[in-house]
């Protein structure tokens, strides 16, 4: 997923489903200096991470 691809689910109204290694997450931050998100899973452990937005797919 590119950068601009990630604010607009951020910003976004609807839920988008977003991907990271095949498993659902949710965008809680950006960092455009780094192109990098912080996500965390839908389900399982409140792992939260830093990830390159390019590793993000949508669903």
């Amino acid at each position: 997923m590119d950068f601009k691809r990630a604010q607009e689910i951020v910003n976004s109204e609807e839920t988008i489903e977003v991907l990271n290694n095949g498993v659902p997450v949710w965008i809680e931050n950006l960092n455009p200096a780094k192109n990098t998100a912080t996500v965390r899973p839908l389900e399982g452990p409140e792992i939260v991470r830093e990830v390159p937005v390019t590793e993000l797919v949508e669903g």
